[in-house]
């Protein structure tokens, strides 16, 4: 795998939530053998025992059960010690979401957009309406969630200090998922001075809460880019799939890239589907991107 990445020219990478416990004697010898260097991963890195595919929401920091907390606090530990081992410096992370018990608002708008696909970007009132009438939903019901995530995460600032590594918190595709996009401004600076905390901020996530009328994409960057230390780039297409390679959908990469600064991670985050001449056509599109950037 690390092979692969670096006969396509990549010298960095981020190891994601599908690596197998199986493959890090592999990963930590190719690092040890500077086959490939660790930017990032992606929490929860590696699996749990037993999980053989990408779950990073298998257990989650809003979790109201103390089962299931100890152990996200558990592999999230986990994940902290290998980013600190494969000596990368970010750790991805999710932080949860508001569970409903019978009728979540989501599945509303979801089917209204089945049926009207345009309807968060074209202004469409009955839409409107609805939307206005799910986030009222939600913010009744997630108060104790989104406590639950905020002690969480506070549970694990000291331990990712001692082993130098950043929390990079990712924007969410979902509707019910944590934070709400309004309040991730509010969320980062209220926790203590120092701590290794930052915005990671997802494209194809960004694009698709644009497309459910839920944020503007550009206005999102700009609240949060005091606080960004990294991105996931990767397009949508015109039927809302994302993880599509670069420059073949309909995110303005011009425009993600003004908020770009040299110290920041851009993590080309793509489909296994997406062919190694795509990957390299979407690397080739970032670097001229950013050659006008900075020069």
């Amino acid at each position: 795998m690390a092979q692969e990445m670096a006969a396509l020219g990549f010298s960095r990478v981020e190891l994601s939530h599908g690596i197998r416990i199986s493959l890090v004697p592999g990963i930590l010898q190719a690092v040890t053998e500077g086959v490939i260097q660790v930017g990032s991963t992606h929490n929860f890195c590696p699996l749990p025992t037993g999980i053989m595919q990408p779950m990073p929401n298998l257990f989650q920091p809003s979790a109201r059960t103390a089962q299931e907390h100890d152990q996200w606090l558990r592999h999230t530990k986990r994940s902290i010690d290998f980013t600190a081992q494969v000596q990368a410096r970010v750790l991805v992370c999710h932080l949860g979401s508001v569970s409903f018990f019978w009728s979540n608002p989501a599945r509303k708008l979801q089917e209204y957009l089945r049926l009207n696909p345009h309807a968060g970007r074209d202004g469409d009132a009955k839409y409107a309406a609805m939307l206005t009438e799910a986030r009222a939903k939600l913010r009744k019901r997630m108060g104790p969630f989104w406590a639950q995530t905020q002690a969480s995460v506070r549970e694990i600032l000291d331990y990712a200090a001692a082993k130098n590594v950043q929390l990079g918190f990712e924007n969410r595709e979902r509707f019910d998922e944590l934070p709400l996009d309004a309040d991730y401004a509010e969320f980062l600076a209220g926790l203590p001075a120092g701590a290794p905390v930052g915005y990671w901020h997802d494209t194809g996530h960004a694009d698709i809460k644009q497309s459910m009328g839920l944020l503007d994409h550009r206005a999102h960057l700009a609240q949060n880019a005091a606080r960004l230390i990294g991105f996931h780039l990767h397009d949508v297409n015109d039927q809302g799939q994302d993880h599509q390679a670069i420059g073949q959908g309909r995110i303005d990469f011009k425009m993600i890239s003004e908020f770009w600064q040299p110290e920041h991670a851009l993590v080309l985050e793509l489909s296994p589907r997406v062919s190694p001449e795509a990957v390299l056509r979407s690397r080739q599109y970032l670097e001229t991107l950013l050659a006008e950037r900075f020069g």
